[in-house]
């Protein structure tokens, strides 16, 4: 059974982004975390359905979602695909920085 984890970085991501909407527009606040379930729940699907980042970290892949990037790793233990999202960030945003910090 496969299945995914969304690291403490992305959770913060998540509640940053929350934060905005519920502060500018609540309705695209409940649309995004719609879409950010059902992207994880595709990715658990298609683990290799992202875009490659790996000159910012090994294994490191991405996928779009409404101007954001969800930026995840795949792992494989007992046979069990797993997706383990590291960050949601603004895809305008200088991604080398995020991973030097």
């Amino acid at each position: 059974m496969s299945r995914y984890i969304i690291a403490d970085e992305a959770i913060q991501d998540l509640q940053d982004i929350s934060d905005y909407f519920l502060k500018n527009n609540l309705e695209a606040g409940e649309q995004f975390i719609q879409a950010f379930s059902a992207r994880c729940r595709q990715l658990v699907r298609f683990p290799n359905l992202g875009r490659s980042y790996a000159h910012l970290r090994p294994n490191l892949l991405g996928l779009s979602l409404r101007g954001f990037i969800i930026l995840y790793v795949v792992s494989n233990h007992d046979d069990v695909t797993g997706i383990e999202i590291l960050r949601v960030v603004n895809g305008r945003r200088d991604l080398e920085t995020i991973f030097d910090e």
